[in-house]
């Protein structure tokens, strides 16, 4: 009877291989914990802790567009990160607006949400960026091809 072959143990992996696993990984993390984040407190400082008018107000209904991108970040979409990059900056003019009009609690508030918004844009970035350098070359040229086919092909005309 032929001898069972041997199972060997997989090469080990360099740490400098692991570390844009790592970082996505990280990156990853705080993007979700960012938009729960900005979702926990526009709930709270719509609601309790400082509302525009006593009983709560229908500003609450500003935290159900970051609703829409957890799914994608969970499931690591590179277009999620890409334009939530980009409605960031809505919260963030929000929070410096507030934060410089307002006084009290609301300020301190606004503050944190600019803090939030800085980290979630962050994170969104360094994502992108590690995803594609570790994608190598040929990915972002394909995806810069894409894009300028995307471009160049003409519009749909409609009878």
């Amino acid at each position: 009877m032929p001898a069972a072959p041997e199972l060997s143990s997989p090469p080990p992996v360099s740490p400098a291989l692991n570390a844009p696993v790592a970082t996505v990984r990280w990156t990853r993390r705080l993007a979700v914990g960012s938009v729960l984040g900005l979702i926990v407190l526009g709930l709270a400082w719509e609601l309790w802790l400082a509302p525009l008018r006593p009983g709560g107000s229908w500003w609450v209904l500003k935290v159900l567009p970051l609703t829409l991108p957890l799914s994608g970040l969970l499931r690591h979409r590179m277009y999620t990160y890409r334009w939530l990059s980009l409605l960031v900056w809505l919260y963030f003019t929000e929070g410096v607006v507030r934060a410089t009009s307002e006084q009290g609690l609301s300020a301190w508030l606004a503050g944190i949400e600019v803090l939030l918004c800085l980290l979630l844009f962050v994170a969104c970035a360094a994502h992108v960026r590690q995803r594609l350098k570790a994608a190598g070359k040929e990915a972002v040229a394909a995806d810069a091809a894409r894009h300028a086919e995307e471009a160049t092909s003409p519009a749909r005309t409609q009878p």
